[in-house]
C-alpha cells in the first residue's frame, strides 16, 4: 500500500473525525485511510468550510460524505499509533499501544 499525503506541522499529524452521530467520515469513506488523513479536507475545515466549495466535487473521491459535515482535526504526535472508533456513525480517536493501529 503507497503512502498517502498528510498535513503535518509542530511535530503533529491533523487527523479528520467525525464525532456526530449518523454518518462516520474516514469509517464510512471508500478510502478509510485517504480520508482519515485528506489534506484537501483538512485545508477546507481550516478555511471555515467556504459555501464556495461544492463538496461532492471537491470530496467525492473519499466516497460517502455523510460525516463531512461534522468533521473536525485532531492532532496527533507524528508516529503516534491510533485507531478510529466508530458507532453509529460516531467517531473517535483512540491513541493505541506501539504495536497496531494507523502510523500518525
Amino acid at each position: 500500500m503507497s503512502p498517502v499525503d498528510r498535513v503535518i506541522r509542530d511535530g503533529k499529524v491533523a487527523v479528520l473525525v467525525s464525532p456526530g452521530f449518523g454518518a462516520g467520515w474516514s469509517t464510512w469513506a471508500d478510502a478509510s485511510e485517504a480520508a482519515l488523513f485528506a489534506p484537501d479536507v483538512v485545508e477546507w475545515v481550516e478555511a471555515g468550510r467556504p459555501e464556495s466549495t461544492d463538496p461532492v466535487e471537491a470530496f467525492g473521491k473519499y466516497g460517502y460524505l455523510g460525516g463531512l459535515k461534522d468533521v473536525v482535526i485532531e492532532w496527533v504526535p507524528v508516529g503516534t499509533r491510533f485507531v478510529i472508533r466508530e458507532y453509529d456513525g460516531s467517531e473517535s480517536l483512540e491513541i493505541l499501544g506501539p504495536d497496531w493501529g494507523y502510523v500518525a
